[in-house]
């Protein structure tokens, strides 16, 4: 019963003394799922080529990955991927079930597969899974647990065995494998003897035969451990982890370094040990691993370690210079502060104080191989460790307190410390001031102790974080954010405020609220938003810092901190930075750490640079270790960029570049018109600085210019016109190193509407139609002349008609005045021949009469009278006129009818004018029954029917010259 309890204890003893053994630091540990590489679950194999793409032999083909994308290749069969492994030339050899064969790229640079199976001899072309795949000196192995495929010069050769081939590997540049029963096996020259007889390598499984010295190999089995091998001796390899290894099975173990091995367990996950045996990590799913069953382990070109998982895939960050600490067990508590003294970590977390023993002998601090312990039974926010005169003082919610090695001692608890700050640069320090949650408190320092000399008065209740002295130890400079900042003058014996003065807008800051006040360079600065601002002791107020302001210009900075080598560490937003004095004062860079943006504490960020390898970084989980120096230089190691896949946008994807160069890169992808939207992606394959690589682009003929950098890795193009094309594509890091730019030419050729026949035939349609408008132009000028000569000529015709109108009407207004000139004359005649009569009718009597004496006068009167009634002058004077009116109407009508008589035509003449026969018989001297008469004889005469108007009929005659007949008709 005892022995067992001991055993037990020792047992627990030796599982703690493994974990203590762990180092403190852990790398970054990348998951990836199934969900997001889109395959299957299980990953076998892992292999890497000469570009840096790093390949899986999957559940469900083969799968690679380049940083950015994950592309998934089926084999022939569907069938799963055991075994992988990449030649020098080249080719991808996959293994799976009932298959081998090879991916290369072809003229496209498209992976495709090329099946091995027909070189095989057909009575062995039927086997199961392909396991292991390994390459020497230019030859190819390939085991099935029946079977060894031997490919050699396009040939292949078959090795059965009548138990079983268990194992397969390379080592020394020699070819080994293990036979059932019969132990380890070595090709040499065409056939395989035995390298080592032992029974546990007979009967035991080995699973991996690595370089360990030379002549000497390093041997993995399942269950039995680790043993070395030399001269055909087996012997242990006696390490911290036998007992582990002999529980959880060594499934695969590979060379991390010269002097590093990992082992793939399928219960533990992945150990790193020495060549002594000793545990130097060890990485499970406490670490942050998704699976302890590791299938497989690679090491890559940067010394990165992949993990094939039984559910996904992992990539560690082994090489890298940001590693993760927490002093919790359950990595749950964000971290305020640190310091390191007397050789221990100090950690001032959202739960107490933890410290670790660290080994100073490692420049690397978090290589330290330790525990967290917890100090005091503090509860509670710590927010500062401050060490002043050999004294590691802590600031914590409940007070200010003193560490010792195995207790704390209370400096106060009567209100919340915030930090302390020394009022002198020369220790020992006689007075130092502590900022709390009700403004400062003095610490005096006396006899090798601080006393709590009490708050300095003349402040009001005002929460202090942010602390600075001046090169006056009675001056302390002060800030609040949301109050402004304060320079305060202390008394001599530093325990009242004599003067204090609030500087702002007035006095050069940018604003008012905002602004958090350090010590930089010997300098009082505050870091504001809108930049660095510096104090100018003779103007006696803030400018714009000449110093910082090439390298922070107006960026919002709320934290700064000045390391011993002089450079300045910031955080702006959620980003940390430090400015770079450190290479070339002159010339300081600029350096981001993206891998921690959005990682530390907002409000609260702390940065404890011990030296330049060993900068610890406060965070919203643990505390960040980093190397600076280390990350400098891996940082400046030559970047690669890759453009992994060209292929068109359309309603079927369809790939013209598949990423690989077996191409010349300036030959040309030649594409048809109605192709022309691609996209192109793009990748650089180093993996342990994904967060901090950008790339940049551009399409030479179509783009003027580089795009600005950025973290997207895909670029596409839309309707581009026909031409020529290279898309150009480059990365960078976060420390500005460029990578040389990869392009891809490619021609969009013309569409069939712009080839050179199809111009000629629109030059001679052109040509066609352009002659062809001229003669209509000249057909339509020659209609439009007509048209104008005929327009001209109705306007010409017009005009004529015009001025015949109005001749007509000047001739009509004459006829008209005229005949109102021979109305008036006629009716003169009228009235005169009424006068006559009437004095003829008058002077009738008196000669009647006979009485008077001179009626022999009267009767030579009236016979005066009756001559001037027979005078045919008148007459004369109007047939004239009447001609002359009336387009000589009387005499065409004498010419018509030669037989009317002149008192006809005066009858004719008067009817013309319409007279009526009351008017005519006194122009006649005649009665009125006399000119009816008259009028009936005229109708004789001009053989006028009863029934036709004379008037009418006149008029008709005079207007045709006609038959009498016709007149009437």
């Amino acid at each position: 019963m005892k022995k067992a309890l001991l055993t037990i204890i020792t047992c627990f003893s030796f599982i703690f003394f493994l974990y203590a053994q762990d180092p403190v630091g852990l790398p970054q540990i990348v998951n990836y799922t199934n969900l997001e590489y889109k395959g299957g679950i299980q990953n076998w194999a892992i292999d890497q080529d000469k570009d840096g793409r790093v390949y899986f032999a999957n559940n469900e083909g083969l799968l690679s990955f380049d940083g950015k994308h994950w592309k998934l290749y089926r084999l022939p069969n569907r069938t799963v991927a055991h075994a992988l492994k990449i030649e020098k030339d080249g080719k991808i050899f996959v293994g799976g079930q009932d298959e081998i064969g090879y991916y290369k790229p072809n003229n496209g640079g498209i992976l495709t597969y090329q099946s091995l199976k027909p070189l095989i001899p057909k009575a062995n072309r039927q086997f199961a899974d392909v396991w292991n795949i390994c390459e020497a000196n230019g030859e190819t192995f390939f085991r099935t647990v029946e079977k060894i495929f031997y490919l050699k010069d396009g040939t292949i050769s078959v090795y059965r065995t009548n138990t079983e081939w268990t194992f397969l590997g390379c080592a020394q540049n020699r070819i080994y494998a293990q036979q059932k029963h019969k132990g380890l096996m070595v090709f040499d020259n065409g056939t395989w003897r035995t390298a080592c007889k032992n029974s546990i390598l007979k009967e035991g499984t080995v699973t991996s035969v690595l370089d360990y010295a030379p002549g000497t190999l390093l041997i993995a089995t399942l269950k039995n451990g680790l043993f070395l091998l030399k001269d055909g001796v087996l012997t242990p390899k006696i390490t911290a982890v036998d007992n582990i290894l002999k529980s959880s099975y060594a499934y695969c173990a590979i060379a991390v370094n010269k002097d590093w091995f990992a082992i793939g367990t399928t219960t533990s996950a992945c150990y790193i040990i020495d060549k002594e045996g000793n545990i130097i990590q060890h990485f499970s799913s406490d670490e942050g691993l998704q699976k302890n069953y590791i299938r497989n382990l690679f090491t890559d070109k940067a010394k990165n370690l992949w993990l094939a998982l039984d559910d996904g895939i992992d990539f560690i960050a082994f090489n890298s210079a940001i590693k993760q600490i927490f002093p919790d067990n359950k990595k749950q508590i964000s971290s305020y502060t640190s310091c390191i003294f007397k050789n221990e970590l100090y950690v001032g977390a959202s739960n107490g104080l933890f410290k670790l023993p660290l080994d100073m002998q490692a420049r690397d601090l978090s290589y330290s191989r330790s525990n967290f312990k917890e100090v005091g039974n503090l509860r509670g926010q710590v927010w500062g460790l401050n060490e002043i005169n050999q004294k590691l003082l802590l600031a914590h919610e409940d007070g200010a307190f003193e560490v010792q090695p195995n207790n704390l001692k209370p400096l106060s608890q009567n209100t919340g410390n915030w930090l302390f700050e020394p009022l002198s640069p020369i220790e020992p320090v006689p007075v130092a001031v502590a900022g709390t949650y009700e403004g400062l408190q003095l610490l005096n320092y006396k006899d090798g102790n601080f006393i709590n000399a009490g708050p300095i008065v003349g402040l009001d209740k005002l929460s202090l974080r942010f602390l600075a002295y001046d090169n006056n130890s009675n001056i302390v400079w002060t800030s609040h954010p949301y109050r402004g900042v304060f320079k305060l003058t202390l008394s001599a014996n530093h325990q009242q405020v004599i003067k204090r003065e609030v500087l702002g807008v007035k006095e050069g800051l940018p604003e008012a609220l905002g602004n958090y006040i350090f010590r930089i360079k010997n300098r009082i600065v505050v870091a504001s938003l809108k930049g660095i601002y510096e104090y100018n002791d003779e103007t006696m107020r803030f400018q714009r810092s000449a110093l910082f302001e090439p390298y922070t210009h107006t960026t919002a900075i709320h934290y700064l901190h000045e390391d011993a080598a002089g450079n300045v560490w910031f955080v702006n937003g959620k980003k940390l930075g430090v400015v770079d004095f450190s290479t070339n004062e002159s010339h300081p860079t600029v350096v981001y750490f993206p891998e921690l943006t959005s990682k530390l504490v907002s409000g609260f960020e702390h940065v404890y640079p011990y030296n330049q390898q060993n900068i610890f970084v406060g965070a919203n989980k643990g505390i960040y270790h980093i190397n600076f120096l280390k990350y400098r230089e891996q940082s400046r190691l030559p970047i690669n960029v890759l453009l992994t896949q060209v292929k068109l946008i359309n309603d079927k994807d369809s790939v013209v570049f598949g990423g690989y160069n077996r191409i010349k890169a300036n030959a040309q992808i030649k594409l048809p018109h109605e192709l022309n939207s691609l996209q192109f992606e793009f990748a650089s394959t180093l993996y342990e600085q994904q967060n901090t690589l950008e790339f940049s682009y551009q399409l030479e003929g179509f783009d003027k210019q580089w795009s600005a950098w950025n973290t997207k890795a895909e670029k596409e193009y839309t309707n581009l016109p026909a031409g020529t094309y290279t898309f150009k594509v480059k990365a960078r890091n976060n420390m500005g190193n460029e990578s040389v730019p990869v392009e891809r030419q490619f021609v969009i050729e013309a569409a069939w509407y712009q080839s050179w026949w199809f111009y000629a035939l629109c030059m001679a349609v052109v040509t066609g139609g352009v002659h062809m408008f001229i003669q209509q132009q000249q057909r339509k000028h020659i209609k439009e002349q007509e048209k104008l000569k005929y327009l001209h000529q109705l306007e010409l015709e017009h005009n004529e008609r015009e001025i015949m109108k109005l001749q007509n009407e000047k001739l009509v207004a004459d006829v008209s005045y005229k005949n109102k000139e021979l109305a008036s004359t006629t009716m003169h005649l009228v009235q005169r021949g009424k006068l006559l009569a009437k004095i003829k009718d008058e002077l009738l009597p008196l000669v009647a009469n006979g009485k008077s004496e001179k009626s022999a006068d009267f009767k030579r009167v009236v016979r005066l009278l009756n001559e001037a009634e027979r005078n045919d002058g008148d007459w004369e004077q109007f047939a004239m006129h009447f001609d002359h009116i009336h387009s000589n109407f009387l005499s065409r009508l004498k010419e018509r009818f030669p037989e009317l008589s002149s008192n006809d035509l005066k009858l004719c003449a008067y009817l013309k004018m319409n007279l009526t026969s009351k008017e005519i018989a006194q122009l006649m001297s005649i009665t009125i029954k006399a000119v009816e008469v008259s009028r009936y004889r005229l109708r004789k005469k001009m053989q006028i029917p009863s029934d036709v108007p004379l008037f009418d009929y006149l008029i008709k005659a005079i207007a045709q010259p006609a038959k009498a007949d016709d007149v009437l008709k």
